[in-house]
């Protein structure tokens, strides 16, 4: 047995709180935008009251900044990021490779910045440091091929002092490990605390490779300042969760998503994702410490100062795709500070983010047992009391097959007869000689974009889909162990975007974060193919909400083209608005130096949910 805790282990800790917050610790202007999340914490909530579910239905087009240049021959691109804003400026990461200052409340263009041509970018946004009075504002991009970027805010160009005309490599050699030719990029936006930009890592799913060490940087110079290492040596904490030997040049248990800071207390909260391979682990019997796992460390050193894992041994890719989000629990007439966290799983937990404990008890579960030659599945998973499971756990071909249209149940049934596939419950391990509609599947459950807090009303708001993953494990032919059916194969009618299962299929929820239970749900999108009457069945979808101290949720994510908003109280959808293609991006929104509340998001289709896709654009709304 291991000898520290599979879910928490506390250290000492002594942080300096109070006085001046300098950097990305500042809190926000309440006209601005300026991180993914909006406030270092990520709770992408606004304070701005302008727009409300009184008159959002008002709402209309105010510019529409295209994407791809005009005459371009460039095959369209997908982007998830979102803009931001500082002083009435709105700063765009376009994925036509170049960065772009755009006025507020025109859209017309005041510089734009080319990538240098060996730069592929992520498609997740860019953090924004505020200047330390000396030096100008800098935005900081990362490359899908490991590369960083700063550009000067003001001026658009190369910020001076940074790395090497404004690029740093990231695949340093303590990360490469010697594995040069595996992929090692940064698919988020980083994390910038103070004078620190904080980063995470995508690659590969091969066992041995790169590190998913997650590392900060000085902004000013590009020089590394800590490292903090998601997989530990011998002699480390955390290195008895593993097989003896199998940490050696372990990959995966990376952060690939986006991180959040406590600024008031420098605690940085990092979502650690699965390890390699995802869907075998006979050669890391344990419960593979930190993969799966909310890490909070010093964000000035990096060093460790509590842990919480989500799922033990994770032969599932059920890792951590959702950013933390912190919020205050109100209870017995105190204020917790608390962070809530979730994984593929669909199970939100909501823990003290000073101590790591949870707020709503956790029970370890039993789970069934792995029949894979070497695998030893753990043999329990860490359960929340509260709130219940937000996606569905399981699948009964008897009783949970799609009736939506005689012809898709028929459809249904002959593709579980011809992949011969076998019911799931909760946390079914795959097998070798046969395959299971697994649920959730490997896309969620939650996404990458994960959710947004309310703290006016205690609510927090996400948005999951139910797609579930057709899969079966076997041996690569290059020794690896893998999915059989590849990472996109879902549970679905490809052809006409159906699922297999009886809907909802996505689902907008807000949970009463003060007591545990499910404030409200409704299903988010529609199937216009279907039959009328019978469309409004929820769809899958990638990007998160935005809400506001005016009453709304602003929500697009879904693959049906629509741009939405609910009434936070009550989730009555408000008002909707049909785009040339779906927004699989979270909006944001702003005022303007014209006094007006403007509300963006980026369109352009795409994603792994293969939405149809087009040249892409930036639309901004506001009331006439």
């Amino acid at each position: 047995m291991p000898k520290i805790s599979a879910r928490i282990r506390l250290v000492a800790i002594s942080l300096a709180a109070g006085g001046l917050l300098l950097g990305g610790a500042r809190a926000a202007p309440q006209d601005d935008w300026p991180n993914m999340g909006r406030d270092p914490g990520g709770a992408r909530y606004s304070p701005l009251t302008q727009i409300t579910p009184a008159n959002v239905n008002s709402l209309k087009v105010a510019w529409k900044h295209d994407l791809k240049p005009a005459g371009s021959d460039l095959r369209n691109t997908a982007s998830q990021t979102t803009p931001l804003v500082i002083d009435g400026i709105l700063y765009l990461a376009n994925p036509y490779g170049k960065i772009q200052a755009l006025d507020g409340v025109t859209g017309k263009e005041i510089w734009s910045y080319a990538l240098p041509d060996s730069m592929r970018p992520n498609t997740r946004g860019m953090g924004w440091w505020p200047g330390d009075g000396k030096n100008d504002p800098r935005l900081i991009f990362t490359s899908q091929n490991g590369r960083m970027l700063a550009v000067n805010a003001r001026t658009g160009k190369a910020a001076e002092g940074f790395g090497e005309n404004g690029v740093i490599n990231l695949r340093t050699p303590d990360v490469m490990r010697g594995f040069n030719d595996r992929p090692y990029g940064v698919s988020s936006a980083p994390l910038i605390y103070k004078n620190l930009a904080i980063t995470g890592s995508a690659m590969g799913e091969i066992p041995k490779g790169p590190s998913g060490a997650v590392r900060a940087w000085d902004v000013l110079t590009g020089k590394l300042v800590w490292s903090f290492k998601t997989v530990p040596g011998p002699g480390e904490l955390g290195y008895d969760t593993w097989a003896a030997g199998s940490t050696e040049n372990r990959a995966g248990a990376n952060v690939w998503g986006l991180m959040n800071v406590d600024a008031e207390r420098g605690i940085a909260y990092l979502p650690i994702g699965a390890p390699s391979s995802d869907r075998y682990g006979g050669d890391r019997h344990g419960t593979n410490l930190f993969s799966g796992s909310l890490v909070a460390v010093n964000a000035a050193t990096g060093k460790y100062l509590w842990h919480f894992q989500l799922v033990h041994h994770d032969i599932w890719d059920h890792d951590m795709d959702t950013p933390p989000v912190l919020l205050t629990v109100r209870r017995n007439g105190r204020n917790i500070p608390a962070v809530a966290t979730m994984t593929k799983s669909a199970y939100l937990f909501i823990l003290d983010r000073v101590t790591g404990k949870p707020l709503y008890e956790v029970k370890e579960e039993p789970v069934p047992a792995s029949t894979v030659t070497g695998e030893q599945a753990w043999p329990t998973q860490p359960i929340p009391a509260k709130p219940p499971a937000l996606a569905r756990q399981s699948f009964t071909a008897a009783k949970d097959i799609a009736t939506v249209t005689p012809e898709h149940k028929a459809f249904c049934e002959k593709l579980i007869e011809d992949k011969k596939l076998h019911d799931s419950v909760r946390y079914s391990p795959l097998t070798m000689d046969s395959r299971i509609a697994r649920f959730p599947g490997s896309g969620g459950g939650p996404e990458w974009a994960g959710g947004a807090m309310d703290e006016k009303r205690g609510l927090f708001i996400i948005n999951t889909h139910d797609m579930g993953s057709i899969e079966m494990v076997e041996q690569k032919k290059e020794g690896h162990w893998g999915s059989a059916d590849g990472p996109d194969s879902f549970f679905i009618d490809e052809k006409n975007k159906l699922m297999c299962q009886e809907p909802p299929w996505g689902t907008l929820y807000a949970i009463n974060v003060n007591t545990g239970d499910i404030a409200w749900s409704t299903r988010l999108g529609v199937t216009d193919s279907l039959p009328e009457g019978s469309r409004n069945t929820g769809r899958p979808s990638i990007g998160g909400p935005t809400v506001t101290a005016g009453g709304l949720i602003f929500i697009a994510a879904t693959d049906d083209s629509r741009f939405r908003a609910f009434d936070t109280a009550t989730g009555k959808e408000v008002w909707t608005y049909k785009m040339d293609v779906s927004a699989h991006a979270s909006p944001m929104t702003y005022r303007g130096k014209d006094g007006k509340q403007y509300v963006a998001i980026v369109a352009t289709g795409g994603s792994f949910l293969q939405s149809p896709s087009g040249p892409g654009s930036l639309l901004v709304f506001a009331l006439p």
